[in-house]
């Protein structure tokens, strides 16, 4: 498939955070040719295109000093996050409820609210293989996994488009466009860091390309190392509740390192609530009496707030990774009309992730939904100083920080490998010429994951229980002397290594015709047609402790699937007016696909636009498209797992509830004495894949207005200048989603909704002990928007050229409808932080930039702005809005030919993140957010 190296049409850079005026990439050319532009299968000038499409290009990109792909993409207003460097959760929460697994060190990026899976990722046309990072099957394309040396620029359609390009490309499209060509040689180096002095990062990238004869060639290669910044280092993520300096803030974590023991003495019927006064030497038995269990002559003291452990400065902030990657590209033209492209490239990715060292959770309300909760602490363990074995009935819980493993570490090591041939030509049929591509597309993605900091249940089991059976290699474990206590020789016994692994392999296979059918009197009929054929594997394989419920981190088990499809589409765009009053042009476009799934069986989606130019300043657009999204391999048969949420149980405390929340709670089982209080805020919630789920389908409508005066161009003061308006008005059905925990707790609290307490299971005290919650087809996602961009440029003045862009979105509404026992109870979304897991939906994301060149000098300041937003599940906490400002300063000395330079800085004005109560990790959003801290970069460039 063909691409021109500056596409994007009469929006050009209206369309876009980035880019040129409309139509400024051809202003030296009388002539255009018509290629395939990203949003329509059919040949077209780029000047013609009506698709509402944001360019990209690298020139924009290193306005930015960002060295991420999903960084760049997730600063567009019309973004709303997505995976990124910023996420550090696998340790701390598990796998997210989404059937992908966690996705550590992966990126992505998410356009209008609704997911990534939702975000069709393409290079070059073509499709890209899936994600891996060895913790599940996501559905989603790691945009680390694409050469950042290989991209010319990138493309973001903002409307759906399964009816031109297949599933997944409901909430729009990413198509990133690769060298196909250069002379010479290009490099860059960058390096950053932030003014507290870490997170230190460098890039490098190079390339070669070279022309001969009717052969073209480019090779790339590049290196991008990210340090870490560690949560505590950073004001906002010392303590789990923003603001805070102690745990007396809340959030601390019941795993400490003296231990925490709630207990019930049968001698003397007494509940306890117990920790150690202070550590004790290795191998010495705490001294507990029963008679005074917290007296002068016990180890023991009451437990309080103070006693609990703050995890968060173990915690990254920024997670580090490295990548390397190679690419190369290989183009021959066999004759004027027959051509071959080969494009190869390959992909290391090394990353991690971190939490603070394993709280080794046992007893009934310990809620780790494994072997763990069953756990007895013999009588004859010797350092057991009860008197009494603790099973249940003599106790409910004992917490150990296992501060001596050291942390929980996560590093991936991911391959991903890519080879792609594209065979292309054209031939004539009644004096019409028609443009043909044949593509072939092998992809793989191998993940593998080592994580330390491990233990094996049953062998936890082994050495708590009977001292007679704790034989051989068994060494009997100390859980009740405080840190410092549990010796190597236990940590031997009980720790392992998990090794994880997961891949993810594509085969696509496409061909397309394209050409013009016969002339109408406003214009050709133009028409495209194709057939696409795509398979796609993934498996996942935890550690082989993991896989038998040994583990005592996160659960998993073997997933494995395979996903086959037959595509057939066809496009067709008829001028119906030109060149008549109030009738410049005025153009109609249908298609259609046509589908097989070995999974979700057959359908189709159809697609209907309409463009009017009354001038040929002026242009009106409307589009309506159905949309469809097939389960993905981790969606139908991801196996059970768990989600560590945050949330506040309603049932805690009741003294302090209502009586109607009281009584629903007792009814569930929670004592109505009011004696149970939340351990932890985190709880366990089962997920899971599940075969049953139905194809997401969605109906999109897209109104468009775009002004792009004549009488602003080539003026004393003005180069160019356009607006763009687009209305985007989405409605999907069958979402494929898992409900949010703690609206589950919630509705069952307050309303006694059936559905949702069944989801829900308590201990005999009244603690939460899961809450199932596998994937299902709820009741579905409405979402629109307002978007807004201007653009303009100046003539060359004696002090240099100007150019200015704008762009917001303003999000009008985001709902989701989910069931209930009585129907579907709907949940807006629009202005509010939904918390853990994370997700900002402020109502206006704005970006405004201001570049100036002169001569050999250049500069480009930004500002980015997001409204603020109300945490729905911490009070209606608000969120303030947050701007930030980007600076950057160029130089390319005349002295130096082909040598450049960049210094800049991004968040100018050190502008923290707002503090969020209710999100999972670090106190901010992370899909919303930068970072904490100035972030400092010098670049060298050279071009030959």
């Amino acid at each position: 498939m063909r691409h021109l190296m500056m596409s994007a049409a009469t929006l050009a850079l209206v369309t876009g955070a980035f880019g040129l005026p409309a139509g400024a990439a051809y202003a030296q050319s009388g002539t255009v040719e018509e290629v395939v532009v990203t949003g329509s299968r059919i040949r077209t000038s780029p000047l013609d295109q009506v698709q509402p499409v944001i360019q990209i290009g690298q020139d924009e990109v290193l306005k930015t000093g960002l060295s991420s792909t999903a960084d760049i993409l997730q600063r567009l207003p019309v973004a709303a996050g997505g995976l990124n460097s910023k996420f550090n959760n696998s340790g701390n929460f598990g796998n997210p409820p989404d059937g992908g697994g966690v996705g550590a060190g992966a990126a992505e990026i998410d356009l209008r609210y609704l997911g990534s899976r939702r975000v069709l990722v393409m290079v070059d046309g073509l499709r890209w293989v899936p994600g891996a990072s060895a913790s599940g099957v996501p559905g989603s394309v790691d945009l680390n996994t694409i050469p950042s040396a290989s991209i010319a620029r990138m493309e973001v359609l903002q409307e759906g488009a399964s009816p031109i390009y297949g599933s997944d490309a409901i909430a729009g499209v990413v198509n990133i466009i690769t060298k196909k060509s250069q002379d010479g040689f290009q490099a860059s180096a960058q390096v950053g860091q932030y003014g507290e002095g870490d997170g230190f990062s460098k890039e490098v990238n190079l390339s070669w390309g070279a022309s001969q004869d009717k052969t073209s060639i480019v090779v790339g290669g590049g290196y991008i190392k990210q340090d870490a910044v560690s949560s505590g280092d950073r004001s906002i993520s010392q303590f789990p509740t923003p603001g805070a300096t102690s745990c007396l803030g809340g959030g601390c974590s019941s795993g400490t390192l003296l231990g925490r023991f709630i207990i019930h003495d049968p001698n003397t019927n007494q509940d306890l609530d117990l920790t150690l006064k202070q550590a004790l030497a290795v191998g010495a038995r705490p001294t507990y009496t029963p008679a005074s269990p917290t007296g002068a002559g016990s180890s023991f003291k009451n437990f309080a707030t103070l006693d609990r452990f703050n995890f968060q400065p173990y915690n990254y902030i920024v997670s580090p990774s490295e990548r390397t990657s190679l690419y190369g590209s290989v183009t021959h033209d066999f004759t004027d009309t027959l051509k071959l492209r080969v494009k190869a490239s390959y992909v290391n990715r090394r990353s991690a992730n971190q939490a603070a060292p394993l709280p080794l959770f046992v007893g009934p309300d310990a809620g780790n939904g494994n072997l763990l909760d069953q756990v007895a602490v013999d009588a004859t363990n010797p350092y057991n100083p009860f008197g009494f074995t603790l099973q249940p009935g003599t106790y409910a819980f004992i917490g150990r920080r296992l501060i001596e493993n050291g942390p929980r570490h996560y590093a991936q090591d991911v391959n991903t490998f890519n080879l792609t041939a594209t065979l292309d030509g054209q031939f004539e049929v009644a004096g019409k010429t028609f443009f043909w591509d044949a593509n072939a597309v092998w992809s793989r993605n191998h993940a593998e994951q080592t994580f330390t900091g491990n233990v094996n249940a049953q062998r936890v089991q082994q050495a708590l229980g009977p001292a007679a059976l704790c034989t051989g290699s068994c060494v009997p474990l100390n859980i009740f002397g405080g840190q410092g206590t549990i010796t190597q020789a236990m940590l031997g016994y009980i720790a392992f290594t998990q090794q994880d692994v997961s891949e993810q392999e594509l085969r696509d296979y496409t061909i397309n015709v394209t050409g013009d059918l016969f002339d109408l009197p406003a214009g050709p009929v133009g028409v495209a047609a194709g057939y696409e054929h795509r398979e796609n594997e993934g498996f996942f394989q935890p550690d082989a402790i993991v896989a038998a419920g040994l583990s005592s981190d996160i659960p998993a088990q073997p997933a494995r699937g395979s996903i086959k499809v037959d595509e057939l589409y066809t496009e067709v765009s008829v001028p119906l007016v030109r060149d008549v009053p109030l009738f410049h042009r005025l153009d109609a476009s249908v298609a259609g696909r046509w589908f097989d799934y070995s999974t979700s069986g057959r359908d189709s989606t159809y697609k209907a636009g309409l463009a009017w130019r009354p001038t040929g300043d002026i242009l009106f657009r409307a589009s309506w498209g159905e949309g469809f999204r097939a389960p993905t391999i981790g969606e139908l048969f991801g196996t059970a797992s768990r989600f560590d949420q945050e949330v506040n149980d309603p049932c805690s405390n009741l003294a302090t509830k209502s009586a109607a929340i009281r009584a629903n709670c007792i009814a569930r089982g929670v004592p109505a004495s009011g004696s149970y209080s939340q351990l932890n805020p985190q709880v366990s919630v089962i997920t899971s894949g599940n075969r049953a789920l139905q194809p997401e389908t969605s109906e999109s409508w897209t109104y468009g207005f775009v002004w792009e005066p004549s009488a602003l161009k080539n003026t004393s003061w003005s180069n160019g200048a356009s607006m763009e308006i687009v209305y985007a008005d989405i409605t999907l059905d069958n979402a494929i989603q898992a409900q949010n925990g703690q609206t589950l707790l919630d509705r069952c609290a307050q309303t006694g909704d059936a559905l949702s307490c069944a989801t829900i299971t308590r201990t005999a005290s009244g603690a939460i002990a899961g809450i199932s919650n596998p994937l299902i087809n709820i009741g579905g996602v409405k979402t629109r928007a307002v978007d807004l961009n201007l653009n303009w440029r100046s003539p060359e003045t004696s002090v240099g050229t100007f150019a200015v862009r704008s762009n917001s979105s303003f999000l009008l509404e985001y709902s989701e409808k989910v069931p209930t026992s009585t129907g579907l109870a709907e949940i807006k979304r629009q202005g509010t932080e939904r918390g853990s897991p994370d997700q900002a939906y402020p109502k206006t994301k704005s970006t405004l930039a201001m570049d100036w060149d002169k001569g050999v000098w250049g500069a480009t300041a930004s500002a980015r702005y997001l409204s603020s937003v109300k945490e729905v599940n911490a009070g209606d906490n608000k969120l303030a809005a947050r701007t930030y400002f980007d600076a950057q300063l160029r130089y390319a000395p005349d002295y130096l030919e082909g040598f450049s330079f960049a210094l800049g800085v991004n968040n100018l004005f050190d502008k923290d993140p707002p503090g969020c109560i209710s999100c999972g990790l670090n106190n901010y959003d992370p899909n919303a957010y930068d970072a904490p801290g100035r972030y400092f970069y010098f670049r060298l460039s050279y071009k030959q």
